[in-house]
């Protein structure tokens, strides 16, 4: 997988210079990616910094001033919870953005608008409470003794309104699968408003199932039991694994039955209904900002509208950003021109997008985590995981590995793929603001170079803390990666025994794949040798970091997880669930809430999969839910 990433995302360690290959996108439709070969939508572009720490000059601005923006929080008393009567609602959204001058729910063409005023529409018959996120809760600053409410299942099923709440359905557009699929939108997902909480932060509520939108096209607005549970469970393990994510309040079934064709073969059944309230900052999207700029000119005011609204409530520390020579760079053509970021917050904010994208990405890799659907409007402007469809984490090493039945002919969205996949969908972000002449072309190709860099530099930093060293190897780590393809180790567990191995040059070879025998699984005596001859480099290099090997197997279990939501876990809690049994779908959450750490009594979690979990459904999922 290095490898191919490395080829694809040119790197180089120098401070002065990086190369980058890339290519000036369209809106228009685009190749797939094939994997283990680099995109063929790049070219190179060469960019000169004008001084030695100006990577770290943007970053040491920008969280200085965003430490401005927070200063006097610190003290606000958040002692007292709330009910949900007592939420502070301030629906910025609809009240400062273009919206339909409709509100039915007649599928259609939505123009000149942001966004559609809905209610929840959903048929509900005695709602439970499947499962509840108190984290979440805390955010809000919401009392979790409203989870125990009689009426909470009906509020948050949207049958009951909500006090203070101005519910609508989000407009925008975007690439499936590398083709332009035009308007998309909120198809079954209904925002309820965005919550204030004492802190000043927002926190936007959305229902997912609710009902039909004006962007359901041909579908039902509803969600099944299984993708729910499956949507909640993802959210909070990847936020306790410490990756960007949208989050999860709670899940409700509706007591009613919905149709669907799970595999796409003809045969429908009837499942259980259920409603996800996912929690973010904002939900904004790639394709938020695409479709508008795909409209015309009449259209581009609100590609800026929007950029402007994002800026204002979620990247405040750039409206303010001073004209400064730290924050020139000069992008090596022969006019010898310079992209100023403070002289255009618009180009300072697709820098962080990019850059918050790459981040978000590089984490992804470092768990072995597969989104599975990365289309343009499955990608969040704030650089948070969104839209978890058929999502898997990586059992036996692949990088071909993907989840999602639907992109197996080309495997667009493989496991190796997702770093090439987040640039091309930068790159149409940034024609979008281009084209709305919000960037220039040269800003619009600075922000995808940056985007590599940053990939690159959190990579490196990731697999090296997952390693134990004590600088990055890249040679050492492309090996590893090479032996645990061909041998299909299982990921997560493989570098969690890892942190058992000694750095003792004295080891006799015999007894150096101990420590790694439960991962290293039914190989030849070939196999053994070119494992032994990597662990005798592995401990060579441990050996010169002067850190003992206590010390480094905690650094190293506090980043390589012990559980993850692996499909067959999450399949389990399934199967229970649809029998009335929510108890281990809690249970469930309970451990991914601490991933790290060993939890006695619960190993069954960490086991790898059994032979059932390789069938259709459980280990690859469709989009249908």
């Amino acid at each position: 997988m290095l490898s191919h990433i490395s080829a694809s995302l040119s790197h180089t360690s120098s401070t002065t210079t990086a190369s980058f290959l890339l290519r000036r996108p369209s809106l228009r439709p685009r190749f797939p990616f094939c994997p283990y070969k680099p995109s063929k939508l790049q070219k190179q572009h060469r960019f000169v910094f004008s001084s030695m720490d100006s990577a770290a000059t943007v970053d040491s601005v920008a969280n200085d001033l965003k430490k401005q923006s927070l200063k006097g929080t610190e003290n606000v008393d958040i002692s007292r919870k709330l009910n949900l009567e007592e939420l502070n609602w301030d629906n910025s959204f609809v009240c400062e953005l273009p919206g339909d001058p409709r509100s039915d729910c007649i599928p259609r063409e939505v123009l000149h608008a942001c966004y559609t005023k809905v209610l929840p529409s959903v048929k509900v018959d005695n709602p439970q409470l499947v499962a509840w996120s108190e984290s979440v809760a805390e955010l809000l600053e919401l009392d979790p003794k409203e989870f125990e409410r009689p009426d909470f299942p009906l509020i948050f099923s949207g049958a009951s309104p909500l006090v203070g709440a101005m519910p609508y359905a989000q407009n925008y557009g975007g690439h499936q699968f590398g083709m332009w699929a035009g308007q998309l939108g909120d198809g079954r997902a209904i925002t309820l408003g965005e919550i204030l909480n004492s802190k000043s932060q927002r926190w936007e509520l959305q229902l997912k199932g609710a009902g039909k939108t004006p962007y359901s096209r041909f579908a039902d607005g509803l969600a099944v039991l299984r993708s729910s549970i499956r949507e909640f469970l993802c959210s909070e393990a990847m936020h306790s694994l410490g990756i960007p994510t949208t989050r999860a309040l709670c899940l409700v079934t509706t007591g009613k039955g919905v149709m669907r064709d799970m595999f796409y073969d003809g045969n429908p059944k009837d499942e259980p209904g259920a409603i996800v309230c996912r929690v973010a900052q904002s939900f904004l999207r790639f394709g938020s900002y695409q479709l508008h700029a795909s409209r015309g000119k009449k259209d581009l005011e609100i590609v800026r509208a929007l950029a402007d609204y994002a800026i204002r409530y979620h990247f405040p520390h750039l409206e303010n950003m001073a004209r400064s020579e730290s924050m020139s760079f000069n992008t090596g053509e022969e006019d010898k021109s310079a992209v100023d970021l403070s002289s255009n917050k618009y180009a300072a904010w697709a820098v962080e997008v990019a850059e918050r994208t790459a981040s978000m990405i590089a984490r992804w890799q470092g768990v072995g985590f597969t989104h599975g659907v990365m289309n343009t409007d499955n990608m969040s402007v704030l650089g948070l995981t969104i839209d978890y469809g058929p999502f898997g984490f990586l059992d036996a090493f692949d990088p071909s590995f993907t989840p999602n039945t639907t992109d197996l002919p080309g495997r667009r969205y493989c496991f190796a793929n997702q770093p090439d996949v987040g640039l091309w969908n930068i790159a149409q972000f940034t024609s979008a603001l281009s084209i709305a002449e919000l960037l220039s072309d040269k800003e619009a190709d600075y922000a995808m170079e940056r985007y590599g860099n940053k990939f690159m530099d959190d990579y490196q930093v990731i697999m090296t803390r997952k390693l134990g060293l004590a600088k990055y190897n890249k040679k050492l780590i492309s090996e590893l990666l090479k032996n645990m393809a061909i041998d299909k180790v299982d990921y997560t567990n493989f570098f969690r025994l890892l942190s058992n191995v000694k750095a003792d040059p004295t080891i006799p070879e015999d007894q150096l794949l101990i420590p790694l025998k439960a991962v290293l699984l039914d190989i030849g005596e070939e196999r053994k040798e070119a494992w032994t001859t990597w662990v005798k480099s592995y401990i060579q290099e441990l050996s010169t970091t002067g850190v003992s090997d206590e010390e480094r197997k905690v650094s190293m279990n506090s980043v390589n997880p012990k559980y993850i939501l692996r499909n067959y876990l999450c399949q389990t809690a399934i199967d229970a669930a649809e029998q009335g049994d929510f108890g281990e779908v809690r249970q469930l959450l309970k451990v991914m809430q601490c991933p790290f750490d060993e939890q006695p009594g619960m190993e069954k979690y960490a086991r790898l999969p059994p032979a059932w979990a390789y069938r259709p459904g459980v280990c690859m999922l469709s989009c249908s839910s």
